[in-house]
């Protein structure tokens, strides 16, 4: 989440040898790491590409940015004409937003500050008081995309913050950037979310290993997978949390409904669907704040949406969840 957080799930490829490699790109971008494979004997300079994405983004949507369109309009700049990239992450979001009850929310963003985890400088003292008083400013109803591409606030006090689903987002533009140019066989994964399309340079879906959420530093395999022309994302939140001066610990997924930053026993949450890697983050995302059973419920409503949740049990213990059609090795 903010400047594109690391998730709590590690994602790697597994691969094997083979005389038919496929190319790499390496590099840093949104505040993460991000590792491409593609098969093509296109001498195309993607490196130039992608760089020019990551910028056409950034000046869109990052908070940290402090010319970007999201920050002048976050600071009370209602004049501010967005761009393609504004106006799609804000339908996705929109979409997302009802369809699971305002558990996903990019407005949550005054109360992400408040916590800590964003650009802002952080509330000192957080109490119900102040969580309630934020909580007026939160609400994806209570903004709207204007028809002259303007963007228009209720109070001026609401903070967009699309870091939750941007990761996603920039996955989905990088991909169809390698389509565009007749790349038909890629990974894209930035800071661990997905998108992959065609097979690997072993004629075979991309495959992907799921770790589990070890506290102790140490790594384990939970799950392997393969996408089908599929995206995957992960959210967690075992990793991501600051503890204050009395030893409380917050997490960074903030419940949009209650204004807090509290742990579930839902450790983390992968969503995999054959749709847009920006839908499936902003699915996972939500579902945090859900924790378990929400969550639960919500999937079977979703068949379209393949699930696996990692969870503490009722002993402490790590558990998983995994839907039906969800298909591991």
């Amino acid at each position: 989440m903010k400047n594109l957080l690391y998730i709590a799930i590690c994602f790697f490829l597994i691969s094997c040898q083979t005389n038919n490699k496929a190319k790499t790109i390496e590099g840093f971008a949104i505040g993460t790491t991000y590792s491409i494979k593609y098969i093509s004997n296109n001498e195309i300079n993607f490196e130039s590409k992608i760089d020019s994405i990551v910028k056409a983004i950034n000046k869109s949507t990052s908070t940290y940015i402090e010319t970007s369109d999201i920050s002048k309009i976050n600071n009370g700049d209602s004049t501010v004409v967005v761009d393609e990239h504004f106006k799609n992450v804000f339908k996705k979001s929109k979409r997302i937003y009802n369809e699971t009850n305002g558990y996903f929310d990019p407005t949550v963003g005054v109360l992400v500050n408040a916590w800590g985890f964003g650009p802002e400088k952080n509330i000192e003292t957080v109490d119900s008081l102040k969580i309630d008083s934020l909580l007026k400013f939160v609400g994806f109803n209570k903004v709207e995309l204007l028809q002259n591409n303007t963007v228009k606030k209720i109070f001026p006090e609401i903070y967009f913050d699309f870091n939750a689903i941007g990761k996603g987002y920039l996955v989905d533009c990088v991909g169809r950037m390698f389509e565009e140019n007749g790349v038909a066989n890629y990974m894209v994964e930035i800071g661990g979310e997905i998108r992959a399309q065609g097979i690997n340079e072993n004629k075979k879906p991309w495959r992907i290993a799921i770790e589990n959420p070890n506290f102790d530093g140490t790594r384990s395999l939970a799950e392997i997978i393969e996408l089908n022309n599929e995206s995957i994302a992960t959210s967690g939140n075992y990793r991501k949390f600051r503890i204050d001066s009395l030893g409380n610990k917050f997490v960074h997924t903030i419940n949009p409904k209650t204004g807090y930053a509290k742990e579930s026993n839902l450790l983390s949450a992968s969503v995999i669907a054959k749709m847009d890697c920006a839908d499936v983050d902003g699915y996972a995302t939500a579902f945090m704040a859900m924790g378990l059973d929400k969550t639960k419920a919500f999937l079977t409503q979703h068949p379209e949406l393949k699930a696996l949740l990692i969870y503490a049990n009722e002993n402490g213990e790590l558990a998983i969840y995994k839907t039906d059609n969800l298909v591991t090795q």
